[in-house]
Parts: structure tokens; sequence; C-alpha cells
């Protein structure tokens, strides 16, 4: 590929998952086996596991929900899947994971289903955004663990979203 799939201006989600199944079809094998890969994507697992573990522990998870189901919507609303990229989306195909097919509730990103976000690998707005609420009723160790945490999530999907840019665009 002479241009990266970043470089392919504005498009729709649908587009831009079509374009991550492609990416997959043609070099998920490969990428998968790459031992600049490979590692970073176990890493990517251990500490999107991590974080989803401290959110539970530290009730963010649950407000969250609470907030979706009782409150009439959460952060997680429509739009915030403009932020992903073919590449992050390909990631999460790399993970495992399935991409939806259409968007579970009308006024909420794409991405939330009915169990939470579907994703694995998620764009920095997603993992280290905390509302107001959340803020004013965890506290604030709990918060800076939680942050830290999440830090080391995001450390792990940068490092494996520059490696996989690198692969498909040599």
């Amino acid at each position: 590929m002479t241009s990266g799939p970043e470089k392919l201006g504005r498009r729709s989600i649908e587009e831009k998952i079509r374009l991550a199944h492609d990416l997959s079809a043609r070099w998920g094998s490969r990428l998968r086996r790459d031992a600049r890969i490979g590692p970073r994507l176990a890493a990517v697992r251990e500490n999107v596991a991590a974080s989803r573990r401290a959110m539970l522990q530290v009730g963010v998870a649950a407000a969250c929900r609470t907030c979706e189901e009782m409150e009439g919507g959460s952060c997680c609303g429509k739009g915030i899947e403009d932020k992903y990229s073919p590449t992050l989306l390909l990631m999460n195909l790399l993970l495992d994971r399935v991409l939806p097919t259409r968007r579970y509730m009308e006024n909420s990103c794409y991405f939330l289903g009915p169990r939470g976000c579907s994703l694995a690998a998620r764009h920095v707005i997603c993992v280290n955004y905390l509302c107001g609420k959340i803020r004013e009723t965890i506290a604030m160790e709990d918060i800076i663990h939680l942050q830290t945490i999440n830090g080391q999530e995001l450390d792990a999907v940068f490092a494996l979203h520059e490696a996989i840019k690198r692969y498909l665009c040599a």
C-alpha cells in the first residue's frame, strides 16, 4: 500500500468497518504472525483486561451503565464512532472482536451494545474521559489508580497501532 488507511479522508463508520474487514482478510494472518505485532496484540489484551477490571472495581462501569440505562444516556453518544480509524478497527478484528453491522441504539455510539462497548482497542477519548458525576462520586485515589492502568492500556494500543501502520505502509 502506498497510502496508509489513515489518509482516506472522512468516511462513514460503515465504510471504515468494511475497510477494516478488507485489511483483515488481506493482512490479518501475516499481522498476527509478525514478530513485532503478535507480542503487541498480547500486550493490548492484557492491558485492556486490566483496565476493564479496574473500571469494575472502582465503580466506573456501574456508574456508566446506570447513566445509559436509567438517566437518559451516557458519554458514549452518537458520533463518538467517527473518531475511529480503519487501523484501530482492524486492531479489534485482530483481537477477535466482532464489529457490529448496525447501531444498537439510535443516539449512542455505533459500538455501544447491550453489554457495553463491543471494542477491545478503544480511542483515547473512550478510555480517558471521566464525566463530572464520576469525578465527584469516585474517590480520588481510585481515579488515580484507574488512570494509571488506563495509561498503560493507551500505551499498548498506541504501540500496536503504530506497528500495524508501519507494516501496512512498508
